[in-house]
């Protein structure tokens, strides 16, 4: 018995400490941390995201199979054409508001609010639209990769602008 109080106080001492351990100082290799507080590293969203959408991978990546864990954030005034995804996603909102409405077409008489603390699973190949009013949205996504965002109407592809 005495071999083991010294184990379980090593143990517990362990995971004591575990919350002090910083983004990116891993104590496993499959392990992120982003204590509170810390800053999002946000970069500039890719080109078939509206312009302003900016983009954070906590973990994992989209763009390889697997699961990823990303927050997103879209200007005031932001509309996100109807589309789907290959996979499954989940979005929750973090902060600010966000219309959601299914379906190929946008209606945005249709569209349901959804505020800080909201929560859509979309199926794969759901078609959806998103827009914002007047305030920004922070949503953290969640799905598995390979994932990507598959316009209703190409046309409506950012990425396209121009062409």
């Amino acid at each position: 018995m005495p071999v083991r109080i010294p184990l379980a106080i090593a143990g517990l001492s362990a995971l004591l400490a575990a919350p002090a351990i910083a983004a990116g100082e891993h104590a496993h290799p499959a392990a992120v941390t982003l204590p509170e507080g810390s800053a999002v590293p946000w970069q500039p969203g890719p080109p078939n995201l509206p312009q302003g959408t900016q983009i954070a991978a906590l973990a994992g990546d989209p763009a390889k199979p697997g699961p990823f864990v990303l927050r997103v954030r879209f200007p005031a005034n932001t509309v996100i054409a109807p589309h789907t995804h290959s996979k499954d996603e989940t979005l929750t909102i973090l902060s600010g508001s966000i219309y959601h409405q299914h379906g190929t077409t946008m209606d945005k008489s249709k569209g349901e609010p959804l505020r800080a603390g909201g929560f859509v699973y979309l199926p794969e190949a759901m078609p959806h639209a998103l827009w914002t009013t007047d305030e920004e949205v922070v949503l953290q996504v969640n799905g598995s990769g390979p994932f990507g965002v598959d316009y209703i109407n190409p046309a409506d592809d950012p990425s396209r602008a121009g062409n």
